[in-house]
């Protein structure tokens, strides 16, 4: 699903953010990506959805090598992957209902289509009731479901998620990784950095932890192994 082979990424100020990455994802595996502040992760996070390009190496995600794709075929390659951002990223001239059927309208879809998955991903994520409300009306943790049935209404083989608890209370952190679970339970791959050492150490999955741009820790249903 998501492989990565002598990946560097040195950026044009002489920062190294990724200093020779090898490792490989599989499909339907649920990952976190940890480490101290500085040491990577949002560029390795961010490279899996071309946001960065590597230096050097290879970034093969469905069969495609991203490192070398076009910029005219990076939308293509979006639209197989859904991404989750810390603070949302919803347009705030539309409605809940339209902040996910946008997704669909990009690539064209048949409006009786749009309705019918619009309403069901809504329907999973808890806010069928709220479809007319703006982001502003929403609480954080609804405007992050909102974000999370963006990302997945075009049925992505792959969910990346950028600390997407980070701006959240206990409580709602916690209701947003039950949609996590289920998204993944479901089938699709979900790579998430996260900061939250409770979480990681209780729902237990694959953890990769990087230090100065390197993988220095990949576990089977590891820990967070930091102090917050």
């Amino acid at each position: 699903m998501i492989e990565m082979q002598g990946v560097f990424k040195k950026y044009p100020n002489g920062v190294s953010a990724i200093n020779g990455i090898d490792v490989k994802i599989n499909p339907g595996e649920f990952v976190y990506v940890v480490g101290p502040s500085g040491a990577g992760k949002s560029t390795f996070i961010k490279m899996m959805y071309r946001e960065e390009v590597p230096t050097s190496g290879t970034i093969t995600i469905n069969g495609v090598n991203i490192a070398k794709l076009k910029m005219s075929k990076v939308p293509i390659f979006r639209r197989n992957i859904g991404v989750v951002f810390q603070d949302f990223k919803l347009l705030p001239n539309l409605t809940v209902y339209e902040n996910v059927a946008f997704a669909l309208e990009v690539i064209e879809a048949q409006p009786k289509f749009i309705k019918k998955r619009v309403m069901e991903v809504l329907d999973l994520v808890g806010l069928k009731h709220k479809i007319k409300m703006f982001p502003s009306e929403l609480s954080g943790g609804e405007q992050q479901r909102v974000s999370i049935a963006r990302s997945i209404v075009n049925s992505p083989r792959v969910v990346i998620a950028d600390e997407p608890t980070g701006n959240l209370d206990p409580e709602t952190s916690w209701e947003i990784m039950k949609l996590f679970e289920e998204i993944n339970a479901r089938g699709t791959t979900v790579v998430m950095a996260t900061h939250n050492k409770e979480i990681v150490n209780t729902l237990k999955h694959r953890v990769i932890a990087i230090e100065d741009g390197r993988i220095v820790r990949d576990e089977h249903r590891g820990e967070y192994g930091y102090e917050n």
